[in-house]
């Protein structure tokens, strides 16, 4: 299957946006710190071959996604109602089935928030080393995540985050992904370049930042939702070797979500997708498969191979 790159007007926006398939059915996939759409380029396929039109967005303020000024831009009201928008997009263009949304990292916490307040219907939802809210929350409360987490504090400092990690053509860019990955054959200098060369767009640090930023000043005020247990079948897959969150976050999520797989992937870091391809697409095809009708989404999977 083939990856092409389209641009759409969502929400005030222009995204760019990393399209596979043509399946009714829309797999939205939304990326984390410091990566882009580009960190989605092994799912793509897959999702295609399954029968889904698979579309990875540079998320604003990424890559050659637009990048609207100021802290207030990046909270995230802001960035649910660009998935919103872009559901909406996607079904303009003849996409209206059911959506599954995907999220890893950042893309995760904003795959979580959108999934719990309901803000358009998902039939399923994955998110890949991002902690239910509630659960992120209370490890915020205990010392072992607080020192993992130190960097969201440090992020809020005004000019020198960006200053430190844009240095030497954000060699430091590279070193957080590097640094932290088990297996470091996965990001060889082509794949740390794509992600170096986004950071040094004008705009683009302080952009990727001003996601923590508004997480401090403009945070998501507490929800009744939060507490119900989410209906949307939901699947987890985490790489247990993370130094940013902790192992111990996904516990109990099951008495959160209704409908609730959780794969645990040992010897594997955060960048789970990157960093071990083939077993969380063996995890999303067999999930995939086996939690909703088997027969329409084969047929749907047959139909988009030619068979």
């Amino acid at each position: 299957m083939n990856i092409e790159t389209i641009h759409v007007e969502a929400n005030g926006l222009r995204f760019a946006i990393d399209r596979c398939g043509n399946g009714r059915s829309l797999a939205l996939l939304l990326h984390g710190f410091p990566e882009s759409r580009f960190s989605w380029r092994h799912q793509l396929p897959v999702l295609a071959e399954l029968g889904f039109t698979a579309w990875a967005p540079d998320l604003r303020g990424y890559g050659e996604s637009d990048r609207p000024d100021g802290v207030a831009a990046y909270a995230m009201t802001e960035l649910l109602a660009d998935v919103a928008a872009l559901i909406d997009a996607a079904r303009a263009r003849g996409m209206d089935g059911p959506v599954t949304l995907i999220g890893h990292d950042w893309g995760g916490a904003i795959a979580w928030y959108f999934a719990l307040l309901a803000t358009r219907p998902l039939e399923r939802f994955i998110v890949m080393n991002l902690p239910h809210p509630t659960r992120f929350a209370e490890g915020l409360k205990t010392l072992r995540q607080l020192r993992r987490s130190w960097y969201l504090f440090f992020f809020q400092l005004p000019w020198l985050p960006e200053r430190l990690l844009a240095g030497n053509g954000a060699a430091a860019i590279a070193g957080i992904l590097r640094r932290t990955a088990v297996d470091k054959t996965r990001f060889p200098r082509d794949v740390l370049s794509v992600y170096c060369r986004n950071a040094q767009r004008p705009g683009a640090l302080t952009a990727m930042l001003n996601y923590y930023r508004a997480g401090f000043r403009y945070p998501p005020p507490p929800r009744r939702e939060f507490c119900i247990p989410l209906e949307t079948p939901t699947l987890m897959i985490w790489g247990e070797e993370d130094r940013a969150l902790g192992k111990e976050l996904t516990v109990d999520t099951g008495t959160l979500v209704r409908d609730f797989t959780l794969r645990l992937l040992p010897g594997v870091s955060h960048w789970v997708q990157q960093e071990a391809p083939e077993a969380v697409n063996e995890i999303l095809r067999e999930w995939l498969l086996t939690s909703r009708p088997a027969s329409g989404l084969a047929r749907a999977a047959r139909v988009s191979r030619g068979d």
